[in-house]
């Protein structure tokens, strides 16, 4: 993949409108991530000893895990390489075959996947590209894979969900989310506008960790605002980020703009006429009210909500008060961790944003309506592995034995000895 980068770089830029430096990135990241999962599975999967326990000592116990067998994965159109292999690498790494169905809007990122990882191995069969729209997906999801892994909207992922039901087939769920951003009276302001700023507009704002929300304590609100709106408004689409991929998504961008400056929200950056097809440059919105689509449901561009709140207990509620609870950002110099503790998230960034996803040894994902399941790190391997517990009996000799119907008189006392032993603990 790095000897043929030039070619990927050019297809992500080319399907899905990146600039240059999101292309790059996101392939750093992919490899970054495919390395780690190739180094660290035989050690985060080989077989574990277990202790037998007091009443089985003459036994040994081990637990081993096995690949699935045949894992299908369906991949989105924001990151075409990045997400799907971060399941990609880690089923791959931990034994199973993948079928990769691309998204429809990405199809030859994924076709081009495969076709790498063919001429470097020389196997044909071990990864496999299906194109197609909904209708391949829910053929995947039909073929008796064992089992699959599902990014994008939690509408579709439902659907996904009941199809592979009526199999019995086990899911991994990277749905959406609509991550908040928490700034604190003692936050560095200017760095947590610099990243709050980048998380709500790389890859053009269609990213599912991407900050959409952010509750900023009423001691630092006015200059932190207006810090924001003067790093907003020197940011172009088609310049600093590339075009929206998908124009259905532009309409739910417009939509969301609309209805924030409806409900009473006011734009101190940008406004509806930011949307200019295909792109849409930075929209910052300020105290636009709670019950608003534009804060409630997912938005997937470059916009983000500026909400001013008395005090780290209300800005914690407000962030844990909506649906999704994929990851989150805490910007304080002193309270950082015990901020973070409290949030309803799968994932926290303390003074930065959405970095929990370039560290290849975190887990990734979320809960809620973000989905469940994990990719990524040590869980993401043992995700696509089932454990298998063995037990072996020892050629040991113990004076007394309970697991037999040739008991002696006096094994039911000792068996009586073992359980007031536990029941002291």
């Amino acid at each position: 993949m790095y000897r043929r980068r030039g070619e990927i770089l050019q297809v992500l830029q080319d399907e899905t409108g990146k600039v240059g430096a999101d292309a790059q990135i996101e392939l750093t990241m992919t490899l970054h991530h495919l390395d780690w999962a190739a180094h660290h599975a035989h050690r985060v999967l080989r077989p574990r000893r277990v202790a037998p326990g007091m009443l089985m000592l003459d036994h040994r116990a081990s637990v081993e895990r096995r690949p699935f067998g045949v894992v299908g994965v369906i991949g989105p159109w924001n990151y075409p390489i990045y997400t799907p292999m971060g399941s990609v690498s880690y089923a791959l790494a931990a034994g199973n075959v993948v079928v990769l169905k691309p998204s429809e809007h990405a199809p030859r990122a994924g076709r081009w996947l495969a076709d790498t990882f063919r001429d470097a191995s020389g196997l044909d069969a071990v990864l496999q590209a299906i194109p197609g729209g909904p209708e391949a997906g829910e053929a995947l999801c039909e073929a008796g894979v064992d089992k699959l892994a599902f990014t994008g909207s939690a509408r579709t992922g439902a659907r996904v969900m009941a199809t592979c039901a009526a199999h019995l087939t086990p899911v991994v769920m990277e749905l959406g989310g609509k991550d908040a951003a928490i700034v604190a009276a003692d936050a560095d302001l200017s760095s947590a506008a610099d990243a709050i700023m980048w998380g709500a507009t790389m890859n053009s704002g269609q990213s599912c960790a991407g900050i959409e929300r952010v509750y900023v304590v009423d001691d630092v609100a006015e200059p932190f605002t207006a810090i924001m709106a003067e790093r907003a408004g020197r940011l172009r689409a088609g310049v600093d980020y590339g075009q929206m991929t998908v124009p259905a998504q532009v309409e739910i961008v417009r939509r969301h703009i609309h209805a924030a400056i409806a409900d009473g929200g006011v734009a101190v950056v940008g406004g509806p006429h930011s949307v200019r097809p295909p792109y849409i440059d930075p929209v910052v919105l300020l105290d636009v009210p709670e019950m608003s689509t534009a804060v409630t449901e997912e938005t997937f561009g470059p916009t983000v909500t500026i909400t001013v709140v008395p005090d780290i207990e209300t800005a914690i509620s407000r962030a844990n008060a909506v649906d999704y609870g994929l990851g989150a950002a805490v910007f304080s110099r002193r309270r950082g961790r015990e901020i973070a503790r409290r949030l309803d998230v799968g994932m926290v960034s303390i003074n930065d944003v959405v970095s929990f996803g370039a560290v290849p040894g975190l887990p990734f994902g979320g809960r809620g309506g973000s989905g469940f399941g994990r990719i990524h790190g040590a869980e993401g391997l043992r995700e696509f592995t089932s454990p298998v517990s063995v037990s072996e009996r020892r050629r040991v000799y113990l004076p007394t034995r309970v697991d037999s119907h040739r008991r002696r008189p006096w094994d039911l006392p000792v068996l009586r000895a073992c359980l007031h032993i536990v029941g002291a603990r």
